[in-house]
């Protein structure tokens, strides 16, 4: 965990040396989840609707969809699904990319003490993106949460939240004589968020993209849904 920290540590004073986007982005987020009755099986997705400002330039619509799998006794979810995206272009052009791609991923929570919540995210992604050869990409996300009035997350309760996402590319060369790097991006996200009933949560952060040419600032909204 040690080495991880400083790790992430790391990512974040490189970006201060990369070019930025000077225009605060936002979005704005549903997320779901289900689990049928005694059963191990669920469902999971989420739709994102991304600006390049606080609205109206199209940075991003995702939306995603997979079928989860809890094996008995194991702290542990599987999930496998889908997703399509559609990237808009920055400033007035009205393009749009389309992306198809295929996901698997595995979340596992963990706990440190008496109110630090984590959960580990390992993802990886077959991608078909417009104008380019097929592609795959590998994600790790930590999340950390933690109760402020309380010490459990429950009804009620304020929580800071945090994540850091690492994205490495399967592959450099993307079509066409054109090439990317391995390391494709790191997200760094600091919020508050709020239990509203048992099925609803709600949060609200900042989040700080770096590529290795770019970096953006986000505002984030989301709601949180378990039905």
């Amino acid at each position: 965990m040690k080495y991880l920290i400083i790790f992430l540590l790391i990512l974040q004073i490189e970006t201060v040396f990369s070019q930025r986007i000077n225009q605060t982005g936002s979005w704005y987020m549903y997320f779901y989840t289900h689990e049928f009755n005694e059963s191990n099986w669920g469902i999971q997705g989420d739709v994102q609707y991304r600006n390049w400002n606080i609205l109206g330039d199209l940075e991003q619509l995702l939306i995603r969809s997979g079928v989860t799998y809890k094996p008995k006794d194991a702290n542990i979810k599987f999930t496998a699904g889908i997703a399509h995206v559609s990237t808009g272009d920055l400033g007035p052009s009205n393009d749009i990319n389309t992306e198809f791609r295929f996901y698997q991923e595995a979340l596992f929570p963990q706990k440190i003490g008496n109110r630090v919540y984590l959960n580990h995210r390992f993802r990886y992604e077959q991608r078909f993106v417009e104008d380019q050869e097929f592609r795959t990409r590998y994600r790790y996300n930590i999340f950390v949460n933690i109760p402020i009035n309380g010490k459990e997350i429950n009804n009620g309760v304020f929580y800071a939240t945090f994540y850091n996402e690492l994205f490495i590319n399967g592959e450099k060369n993307i079509g066409e004589e054109v090439t990317v790097e391995y390391f494709d991006r790191n997200r760094t996200y600091f919020g508050i968020g709020k239990v509203l009933s048992e099925n609803f949560n709600t949060q609200l952060g900042w989040m700080n993209q770096q590529g290795n040419n770019f970096g953006k600032g986000q505002l984030q909204l989301s709601i949180h849904h378990k039905f």
